[in-house]
């Protein structure tokens, strides 16, 4: 199966078709017979996700946990979908989630908005609710069995409060969702690895963002394998670059001057310019155009999360003065 990655220590990625090839991973981990799946992708990745469970001699009774990392739709679109196939899964999902997994049509709505019923239907397809009694809270803390595999759940609010991280006894690693960054394996150089904040649309907390990336280092974790593009190792140097670059983005959207459309193309030209620096800083392997071209919903979608952020600041101020 060409979407199907094999690392050597029972993790798996597939690729899960989500808008072209290496932007969205779906992990397959397998322990004694036993599967935990984390992530999910779209209503479309499910056959390819069912394709690499039969591809490692897995059956679906033997998929114990639907991990999700966050309920974006790109992650988590799926999961309804999934667990109808996998009749002996239990889905894991933060406290914040549960309601939405349960009754997704206030996801569904909230999408339609952004995008358009039809468009978000071609993206997502129909959002199928999971019964209640199926749902385990991911609690801070909380740790759980895949045969002799451990995870620990870690609350890693910053991208979005309903995140969560997994962490793998067995493989030291993170299941990262979002929280550690994007890296496109497109702008590998040699073997080197690149990282990039995302502050998603809505919720983006820069200092809690800084908070989960310290929390997830001191594990010291040997690789983090990110939904966007999967296994990473050289964490610290990662991790610094991560905090770099969020304080550099902070720093940009602070300075932007005025409000609306102005503001949002202000800070956008920014954060296009701090990828031109920071592609000369790594040596990646696009040049600047392609790079700009990869990175560009990306860019957007973090001048938007930048522009909520600060008018969330200056709501805060006002609220104190």
């Amino acid at each position: 199966m060409k979407e199907l990655i094999s690392y050597g220590d029972g993790v798996h990625a597939v690729d899960s078709g989500y808008g072209r090839p290496q932007l969205a991973a779906v992990h397959v981990v397998v322990q004694d017979g036993r599967a935990a799946i984390v992530d999910t992708g779209s209503n479309a990745s499910v056959p390819r996700v069912l394709g690499a469970l039969a591809a490692l001699g897995i059956a679906p009774e033997a998929v114990d946990w639907v991990m999700l990392t966050h309920i974006h739709l790109d992650h988590a679109g799926g999961a309804g979908s999934l667990m109808c196939a996998l009749p002996a899964a239990k889905l894991l999902v933060h406290p914040r989630g549960v309601r939405h997994m349960t009754d997704p049509s206030k996801l569904w709505e909230g999408t339609a908005a952004v995008y358009g019923a039809e468009r978000a239907f071609e993206l997502y397809g129909r959002l199928v609710p999971v019964p209640a009694e199926r749902i385990v809270p991911a609690t801070d803390g909380l740790e759980l069995q895949l045969g002799r595999r451990t995870f620990r759940v870690f609350d890693t609010p910053g991208h979005a409060r309903h995140h969560i991280c997994i962490w793998d006894a067995s493989a030291r690693a993170f299941f990262t969702g979002d929280t550690f960054g994007l890296s496109y394996r497109e702008l590998d150089a040699d073997g080197r690895c690149f990282i990039m904040p995302t502050t998603t649309p809505t919720q983006f907390d820069p200092q809690a963002m800084h908070a989960s990336i310290d929390r997830m280092l001191a594990m010291q974790p040997q690789a983090m394998y990110l939904t966007h593009y999967s296994r990473i190792t050289e964490v610290e140097r990662l991790g610094a670059d991560l905090h770099r670059l969020i304080d550099t983005m902070v720093a940009v959207a602070s300075a932007a001057r005025g409000t609306g459309v102005a503001r949002h193309v202000e800070i956008l030209a920014g954060l296009e310019q701090i990828m031109r620096e920071e592609a000369a800083r790594q040596n990646w392997a696009l040049s600047e155009d392609e790079t700009l071209d990869l990175l560009r919903m990306d860019l957007e979608l973090n001048a938007q999360g930048l522009g909520v952020w600060l008018d969330s600041q200056r709501v805060a101020e006002a609220e104190t003065a």
